[in-house]
């Protein structure tokens, strides 16, 4: 299982409602069902570095999943080739955020296998 964590600074730290009103839409638009991509969730930053700021936690089902929607790694695909529905869900976001939507920070995680479900 893979989990990537985006991290998103609006350019209007008013715009709660209007990042909010771009997640309403890209769900009614089932812009998130994507191939191998279980769940997700948005989250809002109540304490530490990230206080009042907005994340997003997409949830994998395996590397391979994932490879195959971004690329590899150490090759990742140009935005032109990205899956439509996110070229779409880019496109609700960019607006909203200091600067373009592909260049937000984030980090990927391989989920470690402890040998015990959860």
């Amino acid at each position: 299982m893979l989990v990537s964590v985006h991290h998103y600074e609006l350019a209007d730290p008013t715009a709660d409602e209007a990042f909010r009103e771009a997640i309403a839409e890209a769900e009614s638009r089932d812009l998130f069902d994507l191939p191998g991509l279980v769940e997700y969730r948005f989250l809002h930053g109540v304490k530490g570095a990230r206080e009042g700021r907005y994340a997003a936690q997409w949830i994998y089902e395996s590397r391979e999943a994932w490879a195959a929607l971004w690329g590899p790694a150490d090759d990742p695909l140009p935005p032109s080739e990205y899956p439509q529905r996110w070229r779409i869900w880019e496109a609700l976001l960019g607006p909203l955020l200091v600067s373009d939507a592909d260049d937000i920070e984030f980090t990927t995680y391989e989920v470690v296998d402890t040998g015990q479900e959860s």
